[in-house]
């Protein structure tokens, strides 16, 4: 049986000088996707997390597509030893061009990018535009202040409960393939 869920965004850091406990985390969970034959789609940065996600996951024998915007080429912040570099216009169609392809959204630790582009998609899952599922990969606990923080948004009747099972939170890369594997998207 083919596997429905065939390729994955992940939003992660393009920061260097990351400890190294994130950075476990993102080779494994690079290796995990590759074994599986599971695409990766991400923002072609060339450092940091999406680096090393990607990195692995093409040592692993599997695919890397990046997305990234010509102002980001221009500023050298291209990783340029991916599978496929799709370049756009502008930062909104990059992120719209990554939730399209993937099947699935994973986001590991990182910045206002990160937090950003999990919020975007979280928001779009309660639109009803991205109906994937979104994994956020809570390394070393990193996510447990925004995690705090929507479940309090819940408790003050921001976010509807129904709608705080928008996403699914993983301990580890090895977790976040069980959750793929549970939903019966694997």
């Amino acid at each position: 049986m083919k596997n429905m869920i065939q390729s994955v965004c992940i939003y992660c850091a393009s920061s260097a000088g990351i400890d190294t406990v994130y950075v476990k985390d993102a080779e494994k969970l690079g290796t995990l996707l590759g074994q599986r034959n599971i695409h990766v789609i991400n923002g072609a940065g060339s450092i940091g997390l999406m680096r090393i996600v990607s990195d692995a996951t093409i040592k692993a024998g599997g695919a890397v597509t990046g997305i990234i915007p010509h102002f980001m080429i221009e500023n050298g912040w291209c990783h340029n030893g991916l599978t496929e570099l799709i370049r756009t216009e502008t930062m909104h169609e990059r992120k719209q061009l990554m939730a399209n392809l993937s099947d699935a959204a994973i986001a590991l630790p990182g910045g206002y990018g990160t937090l950003e582009e999990l919020l975007e998609i979280i928001t779009w899952r309660q639109l009803g535009l991205y109906q994937k599922p979104v994994i956020v990969l809570n390394t070393n606990n990193y996510y447990d202040p925004l995690l705090e923080m929507l479940g309090r948004a819940t408790r003050e009747k921001f976010i509807r409960p129904e709608q705080a099972c928008l996403w699914q939170v993983a301990k580890t890369p090895e977790e976040v393939i069980k959750i793929l594997c549970r939903d019966g998207h694997l």
